[in-house]
């Protein structure tokens, strides 16, 4: 064949092969990807089978009253593709937009509907003549469309009135692919209470709709779901059965009528072992520190009857999104930490991990030895000192068990810690939970550090548990870590007697139908008695546990009441407060001493002692606590956010008048002062002494996973309500 007919040959052949590659593309586009739109335009009827989400259920406290409930919630959402079908009609042409599209690697460009062009033309500028048009954010309307077409409906307002619900109601026909719902919205009946527990929730992941939803519904509305709190680790629990309907559609997008309806189911009932009450009285006796836990305790259950930490946040204001502004206020401090559950964050326990120690040499019988304090021990070049040799150079001399404890006394810990051993110390403290998670119903609990065990060991290879490291951990110093409620827990422990009970917030778990998910049942995990602890030898850390409060020489004399005898501990530590050099407070008690209820746990920041800083707090909870038994109505009512602050705290003064403070509410007033009291009769301080060079601890915020949903701001495509401009004169 000569060269000129072969030319022409395959010049037809390539123009045969190209115009056949674009009928086949045009084929595609109108049989699979505009399939639906072209069905829509055949006159007839059709039916939409809509899913609809589940109702949450409500969490209320141990007496029934809600904390997080739902509340009737109008709302408008758009289906974009029946609203641009809608438009076809009325129009020859559509609004098209220009896109760069990737085809076998390359860019290409392409026309394709715009959207958004079509959606304020033909649905918000009617709705702005009813006064019902409000900004949104355009890209995010035109991203849903390309990811969604009509399944998942975009939601537009959520923030509807009765009247304005009731306006569109009337005239809802004329406006095609425009639904109007009434949707739960959830709320916390009490602002910030309790938020460390509650948490939150985030809109539901449009992405995490399955393929087998997307064959059986033409529009999908999915749930929100928890991320921090309760409503995250009891999400599966509160989540209701989702509902559906179908619903027949004339050829213009019209409701005709409704084929099939199964409504949706409300999520089981989540009854904490919070009391709303006594939660609302830790709460704002913690208002009175900067930075701050707390856990009050059923010592004969296990039960949290509160746990609050300082600073909070409301949880109200993640529904259904959180600005950016808010988000950013909220993260703008690291030490301050809002989201930081403080109550379930690793602390060095300081000089209350002395009980722990004690608990530890009663396991293994030497609980009634004697040791003499000589004002320190000596490690090498360093030693341990006393609180009172740093102070005068003295010494406790010789000490059992129960003085040790009421004093405060390093020294007698220390060579307790070491004539057993730095195993038999693990063994110990292992028994009533130090170094792993107490099991809580809450997310991101810390574990602690129990130097020695394995998961230490494991973290430091070739690591070795010297005498040195014994005797920092038996006082709470080093690589010692604790948690507020793991502290609580071993209270409880000694304040019944021996039995260590897993902490529980979430009291019972009933489902809509009555019957019962998580049964009322205290977990009992150890009891000491069983376990080689004798009655005598607790019975000996009882006392000097009642000693330190209630006799001349003991640390946490401001907890000290009248009426009632309260058993406690205090503690103090050495840590890095944002590069300086600052002390966190402890103090751990419980009561009444001869038939104990409660048990108290208070940690501070910041704070000189545990003695001059926790002891009136603690003082304070046990007067609302007693004066409750007794028919007091406490206070409640909704919380506003306490942001606290960085100031260090010396002392915080007792209230005059508690109860007077507890009815009025008044009791986050109380006064805090930046020098140190003067010292009265049975109140020694409870300094930590110089110890072993160590790396500062603090506490660690809790990073947000996943991130919660955060409002989008208005861009200039969705701005159809202009800005108010100000008027000058």
């Amino acid at each position: 064949m000569e060269p000129r007919y072969r030319l022409r040959l395959y010049l037809l052949t390539a123009f045969v092969l190209v115009g056949f590659g674009t009928l086949l593309s045009r084929i595609h586009e109108f049989q699979i990807e505009r399939q639906e739109e072209f069905q829509a335009l055949v006159p007839g009827n059709r039916t939409v089978t809509i899913r609809e989400p589940g109702i949450r259920g409500e969490i209320t406290d141990r007496n029934g009253i809600p904390l997080a409930r739902n509340l009737r919630n109008y709302v408008i959402s758009f289906n974009l593709e029946e609203i641009a079908q809608a438009y076809r009609l009325q129009n020859e042409e559509m609004p098209t937009l220009d896109r760069l599209t990737m085809q076998g690697g390359l860019p290409r460009p392409k026309k394709e509907k715009d959207i958004v062009a079509i959606v304020n033309e033909w649905t918000i500028k009617p709705l702005e003549e009813l006064g019902l048009a409000k900004n949104y954010n355009a890209a995010d309307l035109r991203t849903h469309y390309i990811t969604h077409s009509g399944l998942v409906p975009f939601t537009y307002r959520v923030d509807l009135t009765y009247e304005d619900f009731a306006r569109l109601a009337e005239r809802n026909l004329e406006f095609p692919g425009v639904t109007l719902g009434i949707r739960p919205q959830r709320q916390y009946a009490y602002g910030t209470l309790a938020s460390h527990i509650l948490g939150y929730l985030k809109q539901w992941g449009k992405g995490d709709i399955s393929s087998a939803d997307k064959l059986a519904f033409d529009h999908y509305i999915g749930e929100e779901k928890g991320i921090a709190g309760i409503e995250a680790t009891m999400d599966q629990h509160l989540r209701g059965p989702e509902g559906r309907k179908t619903i027949l559609k004339d050829e213009k997008g019209r409701n005709i009528g409704m084929l099939d309806l199964t409504k949706p189911g409300t999520g089981a009932r989540v009854q904490l072992s919070i009391d709303a009450r006594v939660q609302f009285l830790l709460e704002n006796t913690l208002r009175r520190a900067g930075r701050a836990a707390g856990v009050v305790m059923d010592v004969n259950t296990g039960e949290v009857l509160a746990m609050a930490s300082i600073p909070d946040y409301d949880p109200n204001a993640f529904i259904p999104s959180i600005s950016r502004e808010k988000f950013i206020e909220y993260g703008s401090n690291p030490q301050l930490s809002p989201f930081t559950n403080r109550a379930i964050a690793s602390f060095e326990p300081g000089s209350t991990m002395k009980v722990a120690t004690a608990l530890a040499g009663a396991v293994h019988g030497i609980a009634g030895r004697t040791f003499t304090c000589d004002g320190f021990v000596p490690f090498g070049n360093h030693k341990i000192g006393c609180w009172i040799y740093n102070k005068n150079g003295g010494s406790h001399g010789s000490l059992r068990l129960t003085n040790a404890i009421q004093v405060s006394c390093n020294p007698y810990f220390n060579k307790m810690a070491n004539t057993m051993g730095w195993k038999a110390m693990v063994d110990g403290c292992s028994l009533v939970g130090f170094g792993k998670k107490t099991g809580i119903e809450l997310p991101n609990e810390d574990s602690g550090i129990l130097p020695g065990s394995r998961s230490w060991r494991a973290a430091r290879p070739g690591a070795v548990m010297t005498p040195a490291l014994t005797a920092m951990m038996s006082i709470g110093q080093g690589d010692m870590l604790a948690t507020p409620v793991q502290m609580a827990a071993m209270t409880v422990t000694i304040a019944n007697g021996g039995k260590f009970y897993q902490p529980r917030v979430v009291q019972k778990v009933t489902a809509e139908d009555g019957s019962v998910l998580v049964p009322n049942t205290p977990v009992l995990k150890v009891d000491l008695l069983q376990s080689g602890v004798k009655e005598s030898d607790l019975k000996m850390i009882q006392e000097g546990m009642r000693k330190a409060v209630n006799e001349a020489g003991g640390t946490a004399g401001k907890a000290r009441m009248e009426e009632f005898i309260i058993a406690a501990k205090t503690g103090t530590t050495q840590t890095t407060d944002n590069g300086k050099k600052s002390n966190n407070s402890w103090m751990i008690s419980y009561a009444p001493f001869d038939a104990p209820r409660y048990a108290v746990v208070i940690l501070v920041q910041a704070s000189s002692s545990g003695g001059a800083v926790c002891g009136p707090l603690v003082n304070t909870i046990y007067t609302g606590l007693f004066a409750k038994e007794k028919g007091m109505l406490l206070p409640l009512k909704p919380q506003t956010e306490y942001k606290g602050h960085l100031t260090t705290i010396e002392a915080i003064e007792p209230l005059k008048d508690v109860l007077a403070a507890i009815e009025a509410s008044e009791i986050a007033g109380g006064e805090t002062t930046s020098a140190k009291p003067d010292e009265e009769i049975g109140e020694t301080g409870d300094e930590v002494g110089e110890v072993l060079p160590k790396t500062p601890i603090g506490v660690t915020p809790t990073i947000i996973s996943p991130k919660p949903t955060i409002t989008l701001e208005t861009d200039r495509e969705g701005r159809v309500i202009p800005r108010a401009i100000p008027i000058t004169e």
